[in-house]
């Protein structure tokens, strides 16, 4: 059983940045595409990034893209966002997902194993 726990989130100023970064217990993620999402209050969880299990096929939401940057260290079992000109309509909750990767990297359609707990990012203007 393998557990996600994210860490970095805290309140930043409209422009600033913030590193996520999402470990694992109990587990390799070697074998694991990596996904983050974020859930604002009222609205619907939102992909925010992917990447597969050896750091290639790379993908963004487009809200983030040209910003946002993910990144994995499978030797540390952690998976990074690196999140630059944060912006106020990045507030929410964000979230780590881990899905067992079969050579396509992280699919939004396709069934979670394992989710983290959440950490809270605020950004204010």
């Amino acid at each position: 059983q393998v557990q996600l726990v994210e860490s970095g989130g805290g309140s930043v100023q409209a422009g600033g940045s913030l590193r996520l970064s999402c470990a694992a217990a109990g587990g390799t993620l070697r074998s694991y595409a990596m996904g983050w999402f974020r859930q604002a209050p009222g609205k619907e969880r939102e992909f925010v990034g992917g990447i597969g299990w050896s750091g290639s096929k790379i993908s963004y939401g487009d809200s983030v893209k040209g910003r946002f940057i993910i990144s994995r260290d499978n030797a540390k079992n952690t998976v990074y966002l690196q999140m630059n000109s944060l912006k106020p309509e990045d507030t929410a909750v964000y979230y780590c997902a881990a899905q067992t990767d079969y050579g396509l990297g992280y699919q939004v359609l396709r069934t979670v194993d394992y989710w983290g707990q959440g950490t809270q990012v605020t950004v204010s203007s």
